[in-house]
Order: C-alpha cells, then structure tokens, then sequence
C-alpha cells in the first residue's frame, strides 16, 4: 500500500470519527440552521476517493452538485462496509446515504428513497477458464461470495426458496474489490458484482468474466432515514435528480466516471497488466522525467505511449510511424526529433504534440474533454477533428463535449457525411477505439495507485499532491 492511499485512508477514517456524533432525530430540523448536508457514502471508485489529495467519484460529485446548487455545505461521512452504512443511516447519522445502492423491499420498509437517477443488473462473475455457469439453476452447490448488507443477498434469499441448495459466504466490504480478488485468487467460485462496480474494475482483474445476470436491471437510488424532516429533502432530491437528467448534466458525469472502457477488451485489459508489471517499471522514470518537463500528468503519457506502442521505442508499423509515440516522419521533422526510436526523444516529440494540439482548439473546451479531442487529434489530425465538431454543431450536438463528438467520429467513415466535409474520408471508429483504450488505460493505472517518483503538475482530470504534502494533513489527523 502506498503513502498516498494510506493518507487517503487516514483522513477519511477520521472525517467520518468526526462525524459519528452527529445522528439524531432532529437532523434535519440542524440543516436549515447548520446548512450542512451530511452524506453516508462508502469508498470505493464508483462512489468516493481520493485522486491523490483531491476528493472524487460519481456520488460525491453528484451530491457536490445538489449542495452547491442549494447554497449547502458538504459533509461527507464514510462507511467501509455496506452493513455500517444502513446502520448509521438507521441511526440518523447523515440526511441521505449516496453510495450505488439498489433500490430493494427491504431498504424501502426501514428508509425512504429517492427517484431512481441510475440502472445496474447484478453479474454472476467466474474466473476464465473455471466452470462457468450458463443458467441460474447451475448455481447449486457452488461457492458464492458476496458482499454483507448487499441487496444481492435478498436475490439469493428469493432464488433458494425456488431452486434450493444455493450457498454463499458474506464478505464485509465496501465495494467489489475483494470479492473480486477471492475470485481471481480461486479463492471462491463465484462473485455476485453490480453491472458498474464490474465495468470499472475489470481492469484490475482481467481474467474475470461476467457468466450472467441474477436479476433484471435494478434502479439505483439515495435513501434517507425515515425522521421527521426528510420527506422535505427528499423532494429536493427528486427536483434536482430530474433537472440534471434533463439538461444532460447527469450523463455528463456518468461519462466521465464510468465511460472509460466501452472498447477495452478482456484480453488488451490482461496483457496491459502484465506490461505494467515487467516494462513499465523500466521506463516510468523517463515518462515520469518527460511529463513532468511538459506539465503533463505522467499516467496519462504513460497511456497513451502504450496505447502507440505497448512501450517499445523499436516499434514500426506498416506506413513508416515509429518509435514509442509512433511519431510520423514528417512529424519528427516539425517537432525537432532527429531519432524517432530513441525513447526520449520520441516521448518529448509525443509530449510537446499533444501540448500543440491542445493550443490549437478553443481555449473554452473544459477539461476532461479537451484531452480526449487532443488525443483524438493525435490520431487522425486535427482537421478530422475538426470536421467532426462542425458536425455535431449542425446536427444539434455541443461541439466542445467529447461523447457529442465521440458519437459522430464514425460518420467520417461514411461516404454520406465525410463527402461535404472540408478533409474528407478518415478512420473514425479507430479514433474513437484509440481514445476509449488511453482512457481505459490511464484509469487503470490511477486505480491500481501505481506510485511515481515525480511529483508533476495535473492535467485533465488528475491531481497530484504538492512536493509538501506531508505538512498538508488536516490537523485532525
């Protein structure tokens, strides 16, 4: 474990100490005076983390918003498993717990939800080459895990009242993780592993495989304690909920959390593993040296130099690019590269073109969006990019979001759209599979927390702590 997510651990054990002494029945009478809203949410990487020294994940932007938007503070309270999260929601601890939870009969009987603002199914995971099975009654008599207060246990309950003979282990835990790694581990046969939990931490854990599905897609909700009070939030809630779904904002924010790897495959996500074990070490101090001399994140520069060349500055392909960026020879002249397969020069090409690319589109793109254009631009030029934005302008899209401009990449291969476009035909689908993989990449070295040497300054959507970060920690530590 490293320095970083030991420091992450310690001050969010001690915010939510801090607030354990804040439940009772007259919280929500303490909002209206206080104008702190307490929210119940687990650690993990689809609900709340530290980037580093920044808090993020879904939840906690999402309820970000809602208290920005209602002029409230923000408390965040952390439970490390799912058991201690309905208990102290129970207890009156915090005016809503915002943390992935399935909308279940159970849960509704002892809390109030709000409207439903996301969709999952529950997966039934096996390790790859490991009896799968095809069909629920083929789970009899196998080894399941699954975590401690999930409503997964509630199917289970439902399934072995009709099929008999279902067994399996409660693993106290926040998140999938660890059920995850038991199985990777064939330690257990069997995960039960929600659809987005999965999709994000799959990388991790490469050789795992979604068999099928236990149940229908389930809603997911905010619950809140059922106390005096709460039915008037819930209502805000629900306003909010349904303003963000309709100006886009909540798909926004799902694409930025969850979008990362639609075009990863199962196979790329294993070998990219294993190179980060046997290569990576070999030449992370150089792209840790090169991203740090060109303001970038050296993840990032990391991904996208595996993405071209899987970190081999020998690499050549079929029409003459080469070296560890997969510099053009053109490209190398312009930027000053006199040998494209030496590692450093490459990465330094690589660098100071996506730095360009980055100037050359409009200063008002925010990030993260701005990067994946840069990198599409990387890959196909930035007049296809451009092509693509002018058509998601005309066809009513917003040409500085990335997934507007990410769905229409692909008209560039279609003789219907790319023939009035100012340059024509390009490879639109590949871009897109370019970028999906760097963003693929790139979070899976941030959620693996491969530490680095260097301290660079952030880019798109990373931090990274001041070179003093140890004098930083809040002095509730």
């Amino acid at each position: 474990m490293t320095v970083m997510r030991i420091f992450s651990i310690l001050y969010i054990t001690a915010v939510s100490l801090m607030l354990t002494s804040c439940g009772s029945d007259r919280i929500f009478d303490r909002l209206n005076t206080e104008e702190t809203l307490i929210v119940l949410t687990r650690n993990s990487p689809t609900t709340y983390y530290f980037d580093n020294d920044q808090e993020t994940g879904f939840e906690y932007e999402l309820t970000k918003a809602f208290a920005d938007a209602e002029g409230l503070k923000l408390r965040i309270s952390v439970a490390f498993t799912l058991e201690d999260l309905m208990s102290s929601l129970a207890e009156g601890q915090a005016h809503v717990a915002a943390a992935g939870l399935t909308k279940t009969n159970d849960r509704d009987l002892q809390f109030k939800a709000t409207d439903p603002y996301l969709k999952q199914k529950p997966l039934i995971v096996y390790k790859s080459g490991a009896s799968r099975p095809r069909n629920l009654n083929e789970l009899v008599d196998r080894d399941i895990v699954v975590l401690a207060g999930s409503s997964h246990i509630e199917s289970l309950k439902r399934l072995n009242q009709t099929i008999g003979n279902i067994n399996w282990r409660e693993i106290r835990a926040a998140d999938s993780l660890e059920i995850m790694q038991l199985v990777a581990e064939e330690k257990a046969e069997l995960a039960i592993v929600d659809s987005i939990e999965f999709r994000m931490q799959h990388g991790l854990f490469p050789r795992l495989v979604a068999a099928l599905s236990l149940e229908d897609e389930e809603d997911i909700v905010w619950y809140l304690p059922s106390l005096p009070g709460s039915d008037a939030l819930r209502l805000r809630f629900n306003r909010f909920l349904q303003n963000h779904k309709e100006t886009g904002a909540l798909q926004r924010l799902r694409e930025r959390h969850f979008g990362s790897s639609k075009n990863a495959s199962r196979i790329g996500s294993f070998t990219f593993q294993q190179k980060v074990k046997t290569t990576l070490p070999k030449w992370q101090p150089l792209i840790e040296a090169v991203a740090y001399e060109y303001q970038l994140d050296w993840r990032l520069l990391a991904a996208v130099s595996y993405q071209e060349s899987h970190w081999d500055p020998t690499a050549i392909s079929p029409t003459g690019v080469r070296g560890m960026m997969m510099i053009t020879r053109a490209t190398a002249k312009d930027l000053g590269v006199i040998d494209r397969t030496d590692a450093k020069q490459s990465l330094r090409g690589g660098a100071r073109f996506i730095k360009s690319l980055s100037r050359r589109l409009p200063s008002d793109i925010p990030e993260p969006d701005r990067m994946w254009m840069v990198l599409a631009a990387y890959n196909i030029g930035m007049g296809h990019l451009e092509d693509t934005r002018v058509l998601a302008q005309k066809n009513g899209l917003d040409p500085d979001r990335w997934q507007d401009v990410r769905e229409l990449l692909p008209r560039l291969q279609n003789p219907i759209y790319y023939s009035s476009t100012r340059y024509g035909f390009a490879r639109g689908k590949e871009a897109v599979t370019y970028v999906d993989n760097i963003r693929h990449y790139y979070s899976v070295l941030k959620l693996q927390d491969v530490p680095g040497n260097l301290i660079a300054p952030p880019i798109a959507t990373a931090t990274l702590l001041p070179v003093d970060w140890q004098h930083a920690i809040p002095a509730a530590l």
